[in-house]
């Protein structure tokens, strides 16, 4: 039996909004809204389907992309394009810094509801 995640809720204050924000960022597509969800189809198949709650407060998450140098670069870029904050690792503490851990490259970033974004180019634990 082959098992692999398939989709992800990620809670947002206005779905449509945080959903463009990551495709946008990615390089990615917006998919057409599904029911209540408006997903965002990564390239390995697996869908972050966004999703207004109920109003209340939205509890951030931790999103993480492996993604190849180039795209690393490509998506590091649109980053500093808009003036994000960014941080070598995720408590914030390493502002305007990428990390090289494991002899990659990796960066952290929030959504407009606080959800801890990042990515990076070689699995943590891989070697160097």
């Amino acid at each position: 039996m082959s098992i692999e995640l398939n989709h992800t809720i990620v809670a947002a204050t206005d779905k449509k909004a945080s959903a463009q924000f990551l495709a946008d960022i990615l390089g990615l597509e917006v998919s057409p809204q599904y029911g209540p969800f408006i997903p965002v189809e990564i390239p390995n198949g697996v869908a972050l389907d966004y999703f207004e709650g109920d109003g209340g407060p939205i509890t951030p998450q931790h999103y993480a992309f492996l993604v190849s140098e180039d795209e690393f670069d490509a998506i590091f870029g649109r980053i500093k394009a808009r003036g994000l904050p960014y941080w070598a690792d995720p408590y914030h503490h390493r502002a305007n810094e990428i990390n090289t851990n494991d002899g990659g490259r990796g960066v952290y970033w929030d959504d407009p509801d606080g959800h801890k974004l990042e990515i990076l180019t070689k699995p943590y634990g891989s070697g160097g």
